[in-house]
């Protein structure tokens, strides 16, 4: 089945007090590039989940943000075991002096460490370990998104291979007639001259095979039906076949042009350039696929 490369997945869980969100984007590049957000608790788990989405998703540039809220939404919190042990020191170093215990209670609050503010707070081991499971979740949602772009592009790919096979049939009939026409145009271009000589028939019908050769473009038909064919076959395949569409569509664009610089043709010129013209949309598109 054919994917796109943009796609996107979101997955969300209350466990406890704690709110889950894991969130993928995924957009066109050449390259697995995966840029992850998430809190400073979870860095250590950074390069296990950075490989996780890379496989997953294969290409392109795939933003993943994982946020984790406490329903108790405070920024800033106390932590009380460690007041109360400053607290406790700080009484025992005053005894004897004339310190107040709201002098004690002041200095313990403004003890380093005592205040910290949510990001510093470990998550705790329930919470951390369903966020590979919410990932995967997120991967698949965006997966799926991916395949059903992917289908879309996959139809107006075949829509634009059918268009230059239309133009390729129209080329086809007039390439029977574009002999005769250049014998023709032979002919009179030698009767302008006004030669007063008699011309050797066979001598003129050899130099006529010869240049209509030097401008036949069968073998350039044929090619270009037959990475139509393979176009139409690479869109049927499982995986990633974007690389694939990008050759093919370089074989095809080759015998565009060749044709084109061939043919000799007013006529046929104009199908060539209506075939570039959809050869163009199916490179642009194909940027799209994975």
């Amino acid at each position: 089945m054919t994917k796109s490369m943009t796609g996107y997945g979101l997955a969300e869980k209350t466990i406890g007090a704690y709110e889950i969100s894991v969130e993928v984007k995924a957009l066109n590049a050449k390259f697995a590039d995966v840029n992850l957000k998430m809190p400073q608790q979870l860095a250590s788990n950074e390069l296990a989940w950075r490989k996780q989405v890379s496989n997953a998703l294969e290409r392109g540039k795939i933003a993943v943000t994982i946020d984790v809220n406490s329903q108790n939404n405070t920024d800033i919190l106390l932590d009380q075991a460690q007041f109360e042990a400053y607290k406790n020191r700080y009484t025992q170093m005053a005894k004897g002096l004339q310190i107040s215990d709201g002098e004690l209670f002041k200095l313990a609050l403004q003890t380093p460490g005592v205040f910290k503010s949510a990001s510093s707070i470990e998550l705790p081991s329930e919470v951390v370990a369903h966020i590979p499971l919410m990932l995967t979740e997120a991967i698949q949602a965006c997966d799926v998104f991916r395949c059903q772009e992917g289908k879309q592009l996959a139809e107006k790919l075949a829509e634009y291979a059918q268009a230059i096979k239309a133009n390729l049939d129209s080329i086809e009939l007039l390439d029977a007639q574009r002999t005769e026409r250049v014998a023709e145009r032979l002919k009179q271009a030698l009767e302008n001259l006004g030669l007063e000589m008699e011309v050797d028939k066979n001598r003129f019908e050899q130099e006529l095979i010869y240049y209509i050769e030097k401008f036949d473009i069968n073998e350039e038909k044929v090619r270009l039906n037959n990475h139509l064919t393979y176009l139409h076959e690479v869109l049927g395949l499982t995986g990633a076949i974007g690389k694939k569409l990008g050759f093919v569509s370089q074989e095809i664009g080759r015998e565009i042009n060749t044709i084109g610089s061939k043919a000799n043709d007013s006529d046929i010129q104009k199908h060539v350039v209506a075939m570039k013209e959809e050869l163009e949309k199916i490179k642009e598109q194909s940027l799209n696929i994975l």
